[in-house]
């Protein structure tokens, strides 16, 4: 396992939360805001998901993941965080949605499920591992040719420490203190070189915009904070 590739305090701060994953209201509510305006954009993206085989990468309690079995996919989750995992697993059971979850990293699945999807998707968790390329990388090898990877984090800047941090988790406590450290956030233009670098080529850039009244998320083509990427794996 690639255990260095993976932050043990990381880990630990989202096991904590893992009886939070499926409350609307609970300390990852922000996730349930944007869930829907991520599964419209990768829609949008990749097209209709009924059939296609796809792969959420860190992929946490299962939000993202069981939206897109919703919609037909084929949908596999893997994460690191168990006790995430087994929320995942027992929410999947309630609801009837089949989706199938691994504990594993991306690097190591890559290694066993190499061009195996049409459809990879990283959502939230590059900001949150000690290297985001090699990541981006496992992602590049698990897509198939002519597949597409949707990623999704945060910007570096002093707006999004502003926003992101200050804001967010400070003043309107919209997350719990500490989710984020903003030496981990990337900029687009450095996930774009990383997705290059991995043989992928960019074919969309968006960024997410928050009216924090009606906790409404909108797609927006400022990417000073939250952001959309989608890079395809040439033929």
């Amino acid at each position: 396992m690639h255990a260095a590739n993976a932050d043990p305090a990381e880990l630990d701060k989202f096991s904590a939360l893992a009886s939070s994953w499926w409350d609307p209201q609970g300390e990852l509510k922000t996730l349930h805001d944007i869930n829907p305006l991520r599964l419209d954009w990768i829609r949008a993206q990749a097209g209709a998901l009924e059939g296609q085989r796809v792969l959420d990468v860190g992929c946490g309690g299962g939000l993202l993941a069981e939206a897109m079995a919703a919609e037909g996919a084929r949908v596999t989750g893997i994460d690191l965080a168990k006790q995430s995992l087994q929320i995942a697993r027992l929410h999947g059971h309630e609801s009837g949605i089949q989706v199938q979850y691994e504990c594993a990293s991306a690097e190591d699945y890559a290694q066993r499920q190499a061009g195996r999807f049409d459809l990879v998707t990283c959502m939230e968790l590059l900001e949150h591992v000690p290297d985001p390329a090699s990541v981006v990388g496992a992602c590049a090898r698990l897509v198939r040719p002519g597949g597409l990877v949707c990623f999704s984090t945060l910007n570096r800047n002093p707006k999004s420490f502003l926003l992101a941090i200050v804001a967010a988790e400070y003043v309107m406590r919209m997350l719990p203190r500490g989710t984020h450290s903003y030496e981990h956030f990337i900029t687009p233009s450095e996930l774009a070189a990383a997705a290059r670098a991995a043989g992928l080529e960019v074919v969309a850039l968006s960024g997410m915009g928050y009216q924090p009244l009606t906790r409404r998320y909108s797609l927006t083509p400022d990417t000073g904070v939250n952001y959309l990427m989608a890079a395809r794996r040439p033929e």
